[in-house]
């Protein structure tokens, strides 16, 4: 019943009904009819208030409205627009400039914002008509905007890190409680931005190599433009760039020093938003009622998927499914490897029909404690899992990203060429989950280092 319970919660989701009403929904009718069939304890229902209850006064869920605000806030205020103007200056004279130009200002975006819906189609706004007219490939620079847009899943403050961080903590105590471990570790949110540091330089890294190797091989794809942008001047590029930069030290720095948690740290973040609009000329009262308003939609579409996963949970556990998971897994041929590769494919494949709240929430919760049990560093577990949702976002046909970019491209830019530009990005980031796999120090070596 576990099992056709989830079968049909993902059907419901297909058919487009609202992901918190599925979820809660689809698991009181089970319930309901396992009641009356005598194949549910109701008990397991009063657990429900006592959890709700959990959500609500959880301190870690409070740095989601203050990171969404942060973002929406810089989104509004032109830091994008000025970071790509002064990067374009700077790198727009050589072959391929523009293209690094988008990654770099992508990925101090995704360090600022942590939202990847609103880096795509800004980024897809600002940038992409200006590489279509210098001669830029379509696919190339489609390709190049929807992977950079992406790197807010993996580089700290990540919204998705926030939220896989609350949950793995929770199931990283209950595998230690069910090993017999009454004194349980944790592991924090800020731990997952430690661990995803080195992974998101190593992914930076890896499309600006591709960026170049494509500029060297196919330089057909990124022509040189004959009315490139005028030379920067230094004091130009320190007003676009050190604004930004200070934020981001001031929310990381405070985390990775141990000054602040997470959450203290996304006050700080706030805050820092509301003060660069006003450096930026950019804030009033009309848009600051604008960005409030965004955020109360966000953090109450998250916490209400949120309940209704938390009863889906209790009612898949209610079934057996919980134990069901853990005899699979232990079944399977190939011990743990196996099972994180199981983990691993189904989480891509419900990336194409399910956003990452959802996983986070629902599958999450449901595999994380019998991996953790056999053993699995948690960071790592998380990390994996946070690039692993990237990818399957990038991937068509059904990828978030493609959509997002999909809605803002100019007509001379076809949905094929969308797809084919994202394919050479989705390899690297295969190639850097299976360097994570390989060597799992890449994730661990920092917090380690720093936390030792």
């Amino acid at each position: 019943m576990s099992l056709v319970m989830f079968a049909v919660v993902c059907l419901v989701l297909l058919l487009g009904y609202p992901v918190a009403y599925s979820l809660a929904g689809t698991a009181l009718l089970f319930a309901g009819f396992g009641i009356l069939s005598g194949n549910f304890e109701s008990a397991y229902l009063y657990a429900l208030p006592s959890r709700v209850y959990g959500i609500v006064t959880n301190q870690t869920l409070i740095a989601v409205p203050l990171f969404v605000f942060m973002g929406v806030m810089l989104e509004k205020s032109r830091v994008a627009e000025n970071l790509l103007g002064a990067m374009t200056q700077l790198f727009g004279k050589y072959r391929g400039g523009l293209a690094i130009s988008v990654i770099l200002v992508g990925a101090l975006l995704a360090a600022s914002t942590g939202i990847v819906g609103a880096t795509v189609v800004t980024m897809g706004l600002l940038s992409l008509p200006t590489m279509l007219k210098r001669g830029y490939s379509p696919s190339f620079a489609a390709g190049s905007i929807c992977a950079t847009g992406t790197l807010g899943q993996i580089i700290p403050p990540s919204i998705a890190l926030v939220l896989l961080g609350d949950v793995l903590s929770s199931a990283y105590q209950q595998a230690q409680l069910n090993m017999g471990i009454f004194s349980p570790d944790s592991v924090s949110v800020g731990d997952l931005f430690v661990g995803a540091i080195v992974p998101g330089i190593i992914l930076v890294s890896l499309y600006l190599l591709y960026v170049l190797l494509v500029t060297w091989l196919q330089p057909h794809k990124v022509p040189l433009s004959e009315d490139a942008p005028a030379s920067l001047g230094l004091g130009a590029l320190i007003a676009a760039l050190i604004p930004p930069l200070i934020l981001i030290l001031l929310v990381l720095g405070s985390i990775l020093g141990g000054f602040a948690t997470p959450t203290e740290a996304a006050g700080v973040g706030a805050m820092g938003s509301i003060v660069l609009a006003l450096l930026q000329r950019q804030v009033n009262l009309s848009k600051l009622q604008e960005v409030m308003l965004s955020t109360t939609q966000v953090t109450a579409m998250v916490f209400l998927i949120l309940i209704g996963a938390s009863i889906f949970s209790l009612v898949f556990r209610g079934y057996g499914g919980e134990d069901l998971i853990e005899q699979l897994f232990s079944n399977l041929p190939g011990g743990t490897f196996s099972a994180v590769l199981l983990v691993m494919a189904v989480i891509f494949l419900l990336g194409f029909i399910l956003d990452f709240i959802e996983i986070t929430f629902v599958v999450v919760p449901l595999v994380a404690p019998v991996l953790l049990t056999m053993g699995i560093d948690p960071i790592w577990l998380g990390i994996m899992i946070a690039v692993n949702l990237q990818t399957s976002f990038l991937t068509p046909p059904f990828g978030f990203a493609l959509f997002y970019l999909r809605g803002v491209a100019p007509p001379e830019v076809k949905t094929s060429h969308i797809y084919r530009g994202v394919m050479p990005f989705i390899g690297i980031q295969i190639l850097l989950l299976i360097a994570m796999a390989i060597w799992p120090n890449l994730v661990t070596w920092l917090p380690n280092t720093l936390y030792s």
